[in-house]
């Protein structure tokens, strides 16, 4: 049973039998069968099919749900036993807002130390991304914010306070500046993280609060990007102080406070709600404490 509610999953998460097929490592006609035999089990119709995927039934929809919390439950017991057995293994998942990358070593270099069967897979993603990962059971953890946009039914742990820098060349007018202001961005030649990551939904509503239009020059979603666009002397941009200081260190850029007001927004640590947690949720959850006590 649990076998055909993971393949029931895959094939919600990825709405195409082949792909969902892929995920599991089964056949196609393999995992059309364990659907069709699930949903004899279950006495209902849980997939409205034509020549391809056509989605859930009102019925598939609520046995999915249930469906993630007994996978979750049961990928949870399992961890215990092996916990029990060997010692704290396993892959762990985390999913990263691209903005707090620069952080995770903070966290993973001394979590694997502590914890060294434990395999750790870092995936760059938008907060909205990490939470649907988390819900999908894709993601087993994520690193975003906080206090800015609804989290859901999620444990948190904070890591650290984010603030704002103008990043540009030691060239630009800007350099010079010991602080620079929301309003006195206006015209500014911005780069910035597209309209997906909430960074850029922060920055909008900061600069709209100061009577600023975002209108950005270039978009892209990675940071590298706004980087090498911001050394070619012709754009700033406005990044988290953490990666704009690591951008910095080399000489070549010049990290500015943005003030009036210095935004501060909270970073942190979130996994499903269960409890107890798993032992890898739970020895992560530990070691995003130990570094938010740092």
């Amino acid at each position: 049973m649990i076998e055909k509610l993971e393949m029931f999953i895959a094939l919600a998460n990825e709405s195409h039998f082949g792909r969902a097929a892929e995920v599991c490592g089964v056949t196609q006609p393999t995992l059309s069968s364990a659907i069709k035999q699930l949903e004899d089990q279950l006495g209902v119709q849980l997939v409205w099919r034509g020549s391809r995927f056509q989605g859930l039934t009102p019925e598939g929809q609520r046995v999915l749900d249930r469906a993630r919390r007994i996978v979750g439950d049961t990928r949870a017991l399992k961890d215990e036993m092996r916990n029990l057995r060997h010692g704290l293994a396993g892959n762990l998942r985390i999913g990263v807002i691209p903005t707090a990358l620069p952080m995770v070593a903070d966290l993973t270099t001394p979590f694997t130390r502590r914890h060294p069967n434990v395999r750790v897979t870092i995936l760059s993603r938008t907060s909205a991304e990490i939470l649907a990962g988390i819900e999908r059971l894709d993601l087993d953890a994520g690193i975003t914010y906080l206090d800015n946009e609804p989290l859901g039914r999620v444990t948190q742990v904070p890591l650290y306070s984010e603030f704002y820098r103008l990043l540009c060349t030691p060239a630009s007018p800007f350099a010079a500046r010991e602080r620079v202001t929301w309003a006195e961005l206006a015209g500014a030649p911005l780069c910035l993280l597209t309209g997906d990551m909430q960074n850029r939904r922060i920055v909008n509503q900061r600069l709209s609060e100061a009577g600023v239009t975002a209108a950005p020059m270039v978009e892209s979603n990675s940071t590298i990007a706004l980087l090498t666009h911001v050394m070619s002397g012709e754009w700033v941009s406005i990044l988290p102080k953490k990666l704009a200081d690591l951008f910095a260190q080399a000489g070549r850029l010049v990290a500015v406070p943005v003030v009036a007001p210095e935004a501060e927004h909270l970073v942190g640590l979130i996994a499903t709600h269960r409890d107890p947690p798993t032992p890898l949720i739970a020895a992560l959850r530990e070691a995003a404490r130990r570094v938010a006590e740092v």
